[in-house]
């Protein structure tokens, strides 16, 4: 899942952001407005986190424009304000979901999780391929009952190969859905992952390289 988190408290905005990435997210992080209406139009996030009062444009300024944008994105509006016309307010504007600070981080994640099922097309919370489970609420992987201790970048390629399906998934995919913005795009990252995920799954080996084109998860 790949996560934009709009808030002006930079503190907040980084905690949020590192607490994310420990569960396999690729996160992106603006501090005001005019940045987050920059991202948006270069980027497809699944969930854009966004604090409605925000310097330069107004949060509620993004939120119009993500839709109008006509992405898939889903919108989590954060708020200090705890009033019922304010929550509806930014609800009519195109938000898909609202939350109040001071908030638990817990909550947080459990609507960006479920905001990203969403925004992409249904699939269960539970993957099974062959032998390989991926349970992503837990954050867990398990292939014919072993547990697989997997860093937060290994669980999120393998949730992209798994989801997939059975089609070659390039590495320029895997780049823009498992890595942030920060990845460099000449890096080897995607094929260190790749070969690290691969000894973990063990035998027989269930991720195909195809030349030229990416990775397929066959099992």
């Amino acid at each position: 899942m790949r996560v934009l988190v709009v808030e002006d408290e930079r503190l907040l905005a980084d905690s949020i952001a590192e607490g994310l990435r420990r569960l396999s997210m690729a996160v992106d992080v603006c501090y005001d407005g005019r940045q987050a209406m920059e991202r948006v139009g270069v980027h497809g996030y699944d969930v854009v986190v966004l604090d409605r009062d925000l310097p330069l444009v107004h949060g509620d300024q993004v939120c119009a424009a993500l839709l109008e944008h006509g992405g898939q994105s889903r919108v989590l509006m954060l708020t200090a304000a705890a009033d019922v016309l304010d929550r509806v307010a930014g609800l009519g504007l195109g938000a898909d979901d609202y939350l109040t600070k001071p908030f638990v981080f817990a909550e947080l994640v459990a609507r960006v999780q479920a905001l990203g099922r969403r925004a992409r097309p249904a699939l269960p919370p539970v993957l099974e391929r062959g032998d390989v489970v991926l349970d992503l609420p837990r954050h867990q992987a398990a292939r014919a009952g072993r547990f697989l201790p997997l860093s937060p970048k290994e669980f999120a390629v393998l949730e992209v190969l798994m989801r997939a399906e059975g089609a070659v998934v390039s590495a320029e995919e895997l780049l823009e859905k498992a890595w942030d913005e920060h990845a460099d795009p000449f890096t080897n990252a995607v094929r260190v992952a790749v070969m690290t995920l691969r000894r973990k799954l063990g035998e027989p080996p269930v991720i195909e390289t195809v030349p030229g084109a990416g990775y397929r998860f066959d099992a």
